[in-house]
C-alpha cells in the first residue's frame, strides 16, 4: 500500500485540476523506473485509465494505479510534499530504500 498525506492530498488535488483531471476519478500513477544517482527513481504523473497490470490503492480519497513491477519497491511508502526552504515538491518516504540521493528523487534498494 501506499499512503498519501494530507498535504500531498491537497497539492495533488490542485495539480490535478490545473491539467484538467479530476482527483473523484482519475488516478495518480506513482512508479518505478532506472536512472536517477542512485540508480532508480520516482515517476509521477496523472492518468485518466487502468492498466491491466495496475495495482490500485485509495489513500487520503486518492486514487493510486501502480503497475506490479514497481509496486515491489514501493509498498509501505508514503507520498508527502513539502515546501520548506530545502525546495519544493513530492517526496516519496521509502522504507524500502536502503540509500537516496541528496534530492529524494532517486533511491537503491
Amino acid at each position: 500500500m501506499i499512503k498519501v498525506s494530507d498535504t500531498a492530498k491537497k497539492k495533488i488535488i490542485d495539480l490535478m485540476q490545473d491539467d484538467g483531471f479530476d482527483a473523484a476519478q482519475d488516478y495518480v500513477r506513482v512508479g518505478v523506473k532506472s536512472g536517477g544517482c542512485s540508480g532508480l527513481s520516482y515517476d509521477l504523473k496523472f492518468d485518466k485509465t487502468k492498466g491491466d497490470d495496475d495495482k490500485i490503492f485509495i489513500d487520503n480519497d486518492i486514487k493510486i494505479a501502480v503497475e506490479k513491477k514497481s509496486f515491489l519497491y514501493l509498498a509501505g511508502t508514503i507520498l508527502e510534499y513539502s515546501g520548506g526552504l530545502n525546495g519544493k515538491g513530492f517526496v516519496f518516504n521509502n522504507p524500502n530504500a536502503s540509500r537516496t540521493c541528496g534530492c529524494g528523487e532517486s533511491f537503491s534498494l
